[in-house]
């Protein structure tokens, strides 16, 4: 048997299963587990493509179209990104990125429930791993509306300095959301949802840029699916706990004893938002009681034997700390 390298699914055959090539291609179109080029093209083609690219960030990342069953890069029009192992210097587990990132959002989709981006692994042409997601910033093939938090706030580095996608709260995060999300009430408590998971599942990169409203079909603006979900202190291990602090100028008595975020703090800023206790705790349960569902999928996903133990025993220690 294989794995579905979508779903993790078992399957009879390399590459993705029914069911997750209608998720990735669409009705109708054969989605290629195997790419025809490999890494080295994709720096090349960035670097032809740099001034005309959309997608933002320091990763090595393109765009690419499907065209009769084969993805090829495109500096227009892009139907998804790839995300190949980064060219950067990572500190730990720097072939793992693929997989860490394909493993976090099949986690936060599958077993918590998370809206997410459609995602999967897949193959360049001489067989090295990268992770390619459908882009959700296109509706009938006409780009949408999309604000990241930042623009949201009006934050760059001109404006606010260097560290501008960190120079926040998630206490400001809400009110950026209630500011502008028409949905407010139904959204609050995805995005507690969110930085909760985040935490949980040591994503140190959950920044501004990260948390974005796009247009509805209703023409209002609300929550994109999630995206860029990934273990960063697997590869950072020294890196703080959030990438942004929960609040602006408060403390819990919890936080001033411990000096790190445990469930008190945010069942706290589930009160901020005006998310309702019961349903903040049953939210901080489902990640602490779907450790079996999480850790057998951290043993099926594509992470090497020394990366699941060490993604798993980071899990472990913050599922504690938000546990009663």
């Amino acid at each position: 048997m294989h794995r579905c390298m979508s779903t993790l699914a078992d399957i009879p055959h390399e590459g993705y299963s029914p069911v997750a090539e209608r998720h990735l291609a669409g009705a109708d179109r054969k989605f290629p587990h195997r790419l025809t080029f490999n890494r080295t093209d994709v720096v090349e083609f960035r670097m032809k493509a740099a001034q005309h690219m959309s997608i933002s960030g320091i990763q090595d990342k393109i765009s690419l179209k499907l065209v009769r069953g084969t993805l090829i890069p495109t500096e227009k029009d892009g139907e998804y990104i790839l995300k190949p192992i980064p060219s950067a210097d990572i500190p730990r587990f720097k072939a793992e990125v693929p997989a860490n990132e394909h493993l976090t959002m099949q986690i936060a989709s599958q077993i918590m429930g998370i809206a997410s981006a459609v995602n999967a692994c897949i193959y360049f042409a001489d067989g090295e791993f990268a992770y390619i997601t459908r882009r959700f910033d296109r509706r009938g093939g006409v780009k949408i509306g999309q604000e990241d938090f930042c623009q949201l706030s009006n934050r760059t580095e001109e404006t606010a300095g260097r560290n501008y996608k960190y120079d926040a709260s998630y206490e400001e995060v809400g009110r950026i959301l209630k500011q502008y999300g028409k949905a407010y009430p139904v959204d609050v408590e995805k995005l507690f949802a969110r930085i909760a998971f985040n935490y949980v599942f040591s994503n140190g990169d959950a920044h501004l840029k990260n948390f974005s409203l796009f247009e509805s079909e209703f023409g209002d603006y609300v929550l994109t699916p999630a995206y860029d979900l990934i273990c960063t202190s697997l590869h950072f291990p020294d890196e703080g706990r959030t990438a942004l602090d929960l609040f602006n100028a408060f403390e819990t008595e919890s936080f001033r004893q411990n000096a790190f975020y445990k469930r008190p703090d945010f069942l706290k800023l589930a009160e901020f938002y005006g998310v309702n206790l019961g349903r903040a705790k049953r939210c901080l349960d489902l990640l602490v009681n779907s450790k079996d569902r999480v850790l057998d999928l951290i043993g099926r996903s594509f992470l090497h034997d020394q990366a699941k133990a060490d993604y798993a025993a980071r899990f472990n220690d913050r599922t504690q700390a938000i546990m009663d």
